[in-house]
C-alpha cells in the first residue's frame, strides 16, 4: 500500500492484489462515468460537454485534501509518496504530443484501456497506435536523449515552486476549480451540442 506500509504490515502478494483490485475499481468508475466514450471526451475540447475537466478536477482536490489529513492524523507519510521527476523541455514536447493524440484519437490512456475493456474498435486502434508510439520512443531513445533529460528539475512540487505551504495551495486549487466549473458551465450553454450529448 505504498506510503500506508510504514503503518500496516502486509505480504507482498497482498500489497500487489490491493493495487490490482483500486486500478479494477477505477477503470470501472471511469467506464460508468461514460469515458469509455470518445465523442463524451472529445467534447473537453469543442466545450460541449466538460465532465472530465470537472472529474479530474474534483478528483484532484479531493485527493489532496483527503492526503493532508491522513498526514495531520499519522495514517500517511507524505515523505513515501512517489513524485514524478520534472524535466521541463520532454514535459512540454510530451504534453503537445499527447494532447494530439488526445484530440485525434478520442481518448487518453486511461480512458482508452477503460473502452478497450469493453470491445470498442476505436480504443482498439487507439491502443495499437499507443504501443507504436511506446516502440518508436524505445527505439528512437538514443537519438533524443538529451532532449528528454533537458531542463531537470528533481522531483519538485508545485508549492515548493511557488513558496507557499500545501494547505494555501489547496486553498488556492480550490479557488481556481470554483472559478473552472463556472467556466465550464458557460461553456457548455454555449457550445451546446444535444444531437451529441443525447447519444452518449
Amino acid at each position: 500500500m505504498g506510503p500506508l506500509s510504514s503503518l500496516l504490515t502486509m505480504p507482498e502478494w497482498l500489497d500487489l492484489l490491493i493495487a490490482l483490485l483500486i486500478g479494477i475499481g477505477f477503470g470501472f468508475s471511469l467506464e460508468q462515468a461514460g469515458f469509455s466514450s470518445s465523442r463524451k471526451l472529445i467534447g473537453m475540447f469543442y466545450g460541449y460537454d466538460t465532465t472530465v475537466i470537472k472529474v479530474f478536477f474534483t478528483a484532484a482536490i479531493v485527493a489532496l485534501i483527503g492526503s493532508q489529513l491522513l498526514s495531520f492524523f499519522g495514517l500517511l507519510n507524505l515523505n513515501m509518496v512517489f513524485v514524478n521527476e520534472f524535466y521541463v523541455t520532454s514535459s512540454i514536447v510530451g504534453g503537445v504530443i499527447m494532447g494530439a493524440g488526445f484530440i485525434m484519437g478520442g481518448f487518453c490512456p486511461g480512458t482508452g484501456l477503460s473502452a478497450l475493456s469493453i470491445g470498442k474498435i476505436d480504443a482498439m486502434v487507439f491502443f495499437a497506435g499507443g504501443l507504436t508510439g511506446a516502440f518508436l520512443f524505445a527505439e528512437t531513445y538514443p537519438l533524443i536523449q538529451n532532449l528528454a533529460n533537458r531542463s531537470y528539475k528533481g522531483p519538485v512540487k508545485i508549492n515548493e515552486v511557488m513558496g507557499i505551504s500545501p494547505g494555501l495551495f489547496i486553498f488556492l486549487l480550490i479557488i481556481a476549480a470554483v472559478i473552472m466549473f463556472w467556466l465550464a458551465e458557460a461553456a457548455e450553454k454555449k457550445f451546446a451540442r444535444p444531437d451529441i450529448t443525447n447519444e452518449i
